[in-house]
């Protein structure tokens, strides 16, 4: 009797298990589809009691609104998001590529080159990581200040360039790749450049293609510096073109949808276009010997 029972949790298990995820699942994607619905709802639809769970009509007129159209119930609607999202991809894009550039060497450097003051560098490295990036924003805008970068992409683009994060992070995965391979390459007479580009950097391509999609996510959705930092609409980022629209339109529901879709589908589907990389460079089986 006691092995049937335990048969039957065995069996029981994996649907358990997979009743579950399909729960978490439901729960994490049904505010984002309830989103899209609500986008294509007619104006002030959703403020309506009981509230509906489906559009009465599809309309596209809120995104509309948003991407064509600069007038908006009468009114100059200035507020322009596909310049916006326009903005936030070159921004993005931008800094991905020069962050990448500057910290998977940096990541290469600390965890298999040999150089002076490099534990007590390294050391310094996880000590600022704690620092909260806030704590920094009014001396690194009056810096910027002085330099004229205030109101520039380039004064957006210049504090995520060295990201602490990616350095340690690009660092992990290089210590799993053998030493012996690296030295035998020295060896055979191949410099550091060429053992990095040829050796390492193939080995580490999940892993930089994390760190690229990290990267991307974390300037395309940056709000608090952008917002400091820039002061012209025309060079309003897309999360800072969004509050200054909701500021106004707060109770249009329905555009405010239309303009959270826009902001999200981007970086949605980005993801899921490189997910199989992101999953082995997240789990930790990018490096293979």
């Amino acid at each position: 009797m006691a092995v049937t029972r335990r048969m039957a949790v065995t069996r029981l298990r994996p649907f358990l298990a997979t009743a579950a995820v399909a729960l978490l699942t439901a729960l994490t994607v049904l505010p984002l589809a309830y989103m899209v619905i609500v986008s294509f709802m007619p104006r002030g639809e959703s403020t309506t009691l009981p509230t509906p769970l489906w559009p009465s009509r599809w309309s596209i007129e809120n995104y509309y609104e948003l991407l064509v159209r600069r007038q908006f119930d009468g009114a100059w609607f200035d507020y322009r998001i596909f310049p916006a999202l326009l903005n936030s991809l070159l921004v993005a894009a931008i800094s991905t590529l020069l962050g990448l550039v500057l910290t998977v060497p940096a990541g290469y450097a600390f965890a298999k080159l040999r150089f002076r003051g490099r534990a007590r560098l390294l050391q310094m490295l996880v000590a600022a990581l704690v620092v909260p990036g806030q704590v920094a924003m009014l001396p690194l805008f009056l810096i910027f200040k002085e330099l004229r970068l205030v109101n520039s992409y380039a004064g957006v683009i210049l504090p995520s360039l060295a990201g602490i994060f990616a350095v340690l992070f690009v660092r992990q995965a290089t210590l799993a790749i053998p030493d012996e391979m690296i030295d035998a390459a020295r060896i055979d007479g191949a410099s550091e450049l060429r053992i990095f580009a040829q050796i390492v950097l193939p080995l580490l391509t999940p892993v930089v293609v994390t760190l690229a999609v990290f990267m991307f996510l974390g300037s395309w959705n940056d709000f608090l510096w952008p917002l400091i930092v820039l002061v012209d609409q025309h060079l309003y980022t897309l999360p800072v073109a969004v509050a200054a629209i909701s500021r106004e339109h707060a109770a249009d529901g329905e555009l405010m949808m239309a303009a959270a879709v826009v902001t999200t589908m981007p970086v949605l589907l980005l993801f899921l276009a490189l997910q199989r990389y992101y999953l082995t460079g997240l789990l930790g089986g990018s490096v293979k010997g």
